[in-house]
């Protein structure tokens, strides 16, 4: 047998195994590994307050952009952010008591999203 004959039936195998392991086969020597995705801090937070992205990125004095980059585990929230993360995690309803809203451009007050 030939190296390129060998390769044919190395991939065939694996295909064959693949195919198996989607059909909810089990596959000999194949190990499953499993991670429940954690909670975005983020998207906790303002979904806490009420409030949509527009709003959220108002009261944090942040870019709509950037609060869905963090929202989307593409950046990070600086310091400042993460310590105001933690306070609406544990006590919501004192920082939205303490948060001053601010006006849209008609001057309405901003309203927690339904």
């Amino acid at each position: 047998m030939t190296g390129k004959e060998n390769l044919a039936d190395e991939f065939m195998q694996s295909m064959e195994e693949m195919l198996a392991y989607l059909e909810g086969n089990p596959v000999p020597g194949t190990r499953v590994h499993q991670r429940e995705p954690k909670p975005n801090p983020v998207i906790s937070a303002r979904q806490k307050l009420g409030l949509t992205q527009v709003d959220f990125a108002r009261v944090l004095g942040v870019s709509v952009s950037a609060l869905r980059k963090w929202e989307q585990d593409k950046r990070t929230p600086g310091g400042a952010v993460r310590v105001l993360l933690r306070l609406i995690e544990s006590h919501p309803d004192i920082v939205k008591s303490a948060l001053v809203m601010p006006s849209d451009p008609a001057g309405q007050p901003l309203k927690a999203a339904e």
